[in-house]
């Protein structure tokens, strides 16, 4: 058989594998799976799981939709994949731009799944820079915005302590000296200990600094679905690091927890949490994404169980012994939505519905016939707790008709200037969401 002949064939099967890819829509609208006991269905594996992403469509002068009382407005556009964002302590905002992660496909599903995420996929290879944002008089247009740092490897998660600025690398934790009012560091960052970079199936590190800034965490993920590349490869994989700030010496403190992607201090407990996105082709409703606070000593079921210990049938050999510590996370965010970002309102937020809680952004399924995600929730807070259902905060990224304008991922609160920036890595663009003169009292109770 030709050579031609051979990939015309193997791209047959795979355009009719992505067909009946299209086919299955067994989701129940009638599960509610949000919040600390989320409906959980029955296991529903197929040949080829259910694939479907929502295709660009581009803004075209419209901006995302927030509550009534508040304005959005682009604060600044034409980046390069922007992920994270940064507010520093005299408002300069710093985004993290770059795309990472070098594993190859293994089966021909993997194959079927990067053709479905390429259709809604950003554009372009990624800035690998942070780029540096100043608004001065806070009119939302940014009079300064420079290359803060370039030549990074796949920068993501940021951090800033006691005049030095930390970035999460993909394959390292680097620290650089800065002053306040600076616009660019030129020189290279000292590396404070080195990440787990091996493959990078999910390659993404998310940082945060603790409440007395002497430590810093950083979220690692898997280097596979649910373990298929072989368990030698998951060394320190799908775990969170306590790192020293001084010295870098490193401890896991969480194990088991899939892909935590963004990680945050909750300000009243001062409690470390995060955003993870858990396992796929258990079905379209298996298994929730969730916002949990890192226990120290946890172990969080990956990948041999979900949700606690319900048990993943795929995974052998299982290891009991494990599954009988594993914990469940703290609250559930709905299957596939591919939460990215988190951030909590402080000193207030925004006031009345909007005061203490978690803004979560939501990039957006690929594997699920009925799309979710896409948008900015919100999670009401109470004593540093979950108290009360998600609301949507930003959504209009969704057209429906099966096309998307932009995909969330990182989030920030400046509680300074009362606004929350959302980072798009769809459209390039940070959009600004901010309060008009009527909204502290749209919002009362």
């Amino acid at each position: 058989m030709s050579l031609i002949l051979r990939a015309s064939l193997l791209s047959t099967s795979l355009l009719a594998a992505v067909a009946l890819a299209g086919c299955d829509s067994s989701s129940d609208p009638n599960l509610n799976q949000t919040g600390a006991q989320p409906d959980l269905p029955a296991v529903n594996e197929t040949l080829v799981p259910p694939m479907k992403i929502a295709t660009p469509a581009g803004w075209n002068g419209q901006v995302p939709v927030a509550p009534q009382g508040f304005t959005v407005s682009a604060f600044a556009s034409d980046l390069s994949i922007p992920r994270q964002m940064l507010v520093l302590p005299n408002g300069d905002v710093l985004v993290a731009e770059g795309r990472g992660g070098n594993a190859p496909a293994m089966r021909p599903k993997d194959v079927i799944a990067g053709i479905i995420k390429k259709r809604g996929n950003s554009s372009g290879s990624g800035g690998n820079r942070i780029t540096l944002l100043r608004d001065g008089d806070n009119d939302g247009t940014p009079e300064v915005r420079t290359t803060f740092i370039d030549n990074l490897n796949a920068p993501y998660g940021l951090a800033f302590v006691d005049g030095s600025l930390y970035v999460a690398a993909q394959d390292a934790l680097l620290r650089f000296p800065y002053e306040e009012g600076q616009t660019e560091i030129s020189a290279p960052g000292e590396e404070v200990t080195k990440l787990p970079s091996a493959i990078n199936h999910h390659w993404t590190k998310s940082l945060t600094a603790s409440a007395d800034g002497t430590k810093l965490y950083v979220g690692i993920g898997s280097n596979s679905n649910i373990g298929e590349r072989g368990m030698n490869v998951e060394e320190e994989r799908a775990v969170v690091w306590e790192i020293d700030r001084q010295t870098g010496a490193a401890r896991t403190i969480a194990r088991g927890i899939r892909n935590p992607t963004a990680l945050a201090i909750e300000p009243t407990s001062g409690a470390l949490w995060a955003v993870v996105n858990e396992r796929d082709e258990l079905g379209p409703q298996l298994v929730p994404d969730y916002l949990t606070s890192v226990k120290d000593g946890a172990f969080y079921g990956w990948p041999y169980s979900y949700w606690g210990q319900n048990l993943d049938p795929r995974v052998s050999p299982q290891k009991p012994e494990l599954v009988a510590k594993a914990i469940a996370p703290d609250y559930a965010l709905g299957s596939h939505v591919a939460a990215l970002g988190l951030s909590f309102a402080r000193e207030g937020g925004f006031g009345g519905s909007f005061s203490d809680g978690a803004f979560i952004g939501e990039h957006g399924s690929w594997n699920r016939q009925d799309l979710s995600g896409y948008k900015v929730a919100f999670v009401p807070f109470q004593n540093g707790r979950p108290s009360g259902e998600p609301v949507d905060f930003l959504t209009g990224f969704l057209t429906g008709d099966g096309q998307t304008r932009g995909r969330p991922v990182g989030v920030a609160f400046d509680p300074a200037r009362r606004i929350l920036l959302v980072a798009d890595d769809l459209s390039h663009t940070i959009w600004r969401v901010s309060q008009g003169p009527q909204a502290q009292a749209a919002l009362s109770p």
